[in-house]
């Protein structure tokens, strides 16, 4: 999930952007601003991934703006002067939309955002070859090819392990899948995520990863579909 803000003088342009938002699955909104100081303030203690901007700010430029941010999350200008765009693509911006900009333009920017930040994250965990995860009493090194399954208990995950104790670990079922590859775990169940390359059978809707049985979930069956039609 794309958490994302937004940064223009005129409420009206947070509106749209925030409605617009809300046609997209990936895209969270989570707050517009009228001003670049709130705004700054705010993403010192939340960083977010991608920030909608307006070039044309009354204290500071946009372009000012982002530059002075030590985590640049991904750029999506918004600004009524098309003067600027070569300024944009200096700061890799993503995209540069010209008010008044509709959704079907709205949507191809999103979606270039979408495509890198799918791009970067995969990678990411493509090269992972262990996770650290805070516990009780510390931290703990887990191994992904020793992983058996993932049960879900509440606010906690019980990771079942090859040849070892399980670990217990305060997370959530999401907080830990964006963690994961995609293409190697999946969520099977909502309570419930499995290595992919682990499962031994499937039978009336039933996982078998050695010897333990793992319900698949209605709402996670045609996506379980998919994973296996694609390896």
């Amino acid at each position: 999930m794309i958490k994302a803000i937004a940064v223009d003088d005129e409420p009206l342009a947070l509106e749209l952007i925030e409605a617009y938002c809300k046609n997209f699955d990936f895209l969270h909104f989570e707050k517009g601003f009228t001003k670049t100081a709130a705004a700054l303030q705010y993403l010192e203690k939340n960083p977010v991934d991608l920030l909608f901007l307006d070039i044309n700010m009354p204290a500071v430029s946009g372009v000012d703006f982002y530059k002075s941010l030590q985590l640049k999350p991904m750029l999506i200008f918004t600004t009524s002067y098309s003067e600027y765009a070569i300024e944009s693509y200096e700061l890799n911006a993503i995209d540069y939309l010209l008010k008044p900009f509709t959704l079907s333009r709205f949507e191809k920017a999103v979606n270039k955002a979408n495509d890198l930040y799918n791009l970067v994250h995969n990678a990411a965990a493509s090269e992972r070859k262990y996770l650290m995860l805070k516990v009780d009493y510390g931290v703990v090194k887990i191994i992904l090819n020793n992983i058996l399954f993932i049960e879900g208990l509440d606010n906690y995950i019980k990771i079942h392990l090859e040849n070892q104790s399980p670990v217990v670990v305060r997370l959530t079922m999401k907080a830990l899948m964006e963690k994961l590859n995609e293409k190697e775990f999946i969520r099977v169940h909502r309570s419930y995520i499995v290595p992919i390359n682990r499962i031994e059978s499937i039978k009336q809707k039933i996982i078998v990863i050695a010897g333990e049985e793992i319900p698949i979930g209605k709402n996670y069956e045609d996506e379980l579909k998919a994973a296996l039609a694609n390896k």
